[in-house]
């Protein structure tokens, strides 16, 4: 399995810098208490300096959605949407380790992170401009149609796994109990991207390691070199 994102993907947003790994051998009891700790503390020290709304990081892919002709604040990227909410309620639900492992990374880097189960996405991903026939299942359980033009987590059958980019995730490769097989993608389009994005993917490997015992496959992605080759086994 490859992960990819489209050449108009690039064309369109230069300043993109894509994180990924790849992780085998997952289960739904690992111990991820003091990792999430970490980087929660990290989000809570500069939420206390300054709201989510002011950060460099939030506010690239705000500039990135007015861009593509949405409201930025209608439409918020989902490590702004996870840093409101710690900001508001105080800490983030829990939901299952991998999640909570990413969301917690999210919100320390301030860097959208999605997370799919593998065994749910037939053959490549791709990060794409919609044609406007993929199905995308919402967590209800609801098949929508992408808008054409929109950017979308797309695979080789035809399904959107990720709506208007980094907003929102398909129930359809949502991790689950079961869950043994991940892909992880941040994408960052700020000044620091370059320095940020390898940094969150060795703190995410370090943690994913010390929580499975797993060493994941990592890359960060350009134009130049595109393609992220998965390579999992159990």
């Amino acid at each position: 399995m490859q992960f990819s994102h489209a050449p108009d993907i690039w064309n369109l947003h230069g300043a993109l810098v894509p994180g990924v790994l790849a992780v085998a051998g997952l289960h739904a009891r690992a111990p991820v208490s003091d990792a999430l700790a970490a980087f929660h503390a990290t989000a809570a020290q500069r939420l206390a300096a300054a709201p989510e709304s002011e950060w460099p990081e939030v506010q690239a892919w705000r500039r990135a959605y007015s861009r593509m002709g949405f409201k930025p604040t209608q439409y918020r990227c989902a490590s702004e949407s996870l840093l409101r909410r710690l900001r508001l309620d105080g800490h983030l639900p829990r939901i299952h380790p991998l999640i909570d492992l990413c969301n917690a990374a999210s919100v320390a880097f301030a860097i959208p992170v999605a997370v799919f189960d593998l065994d749910f996405v037939q053959g490549d991903l791709q990060v794409i401009l919609a044609r406007g026939t993929e199905s995308f299942e919402t967590f209800s359980g609801d098949i929508e149609r992408p808008e054409p033009g929109e950017v979308i987590f797309a695979d080789a059958g035809g399904r959107a796994h990720a709506r208007r980019w980094v907003h929102r995730q398909s129930g359809t490769s949502a991790v689950r109990e079961g869950t043994r097989h991940a892909l992880i993608v941040a994408e960052a389009q700020h000044a620091q991207a370059p320095e940020h994005v390898p940094r969150l993917v060795e703190a995410l490997a370090r943690a994913l390691r010390a929580a499975w015992g797993s060493a994941p496959r990592t890359g960060v992605l350009s134009a130049s070199a595109p393609r992220f080759d998965a390579g999992l086994t159990d």
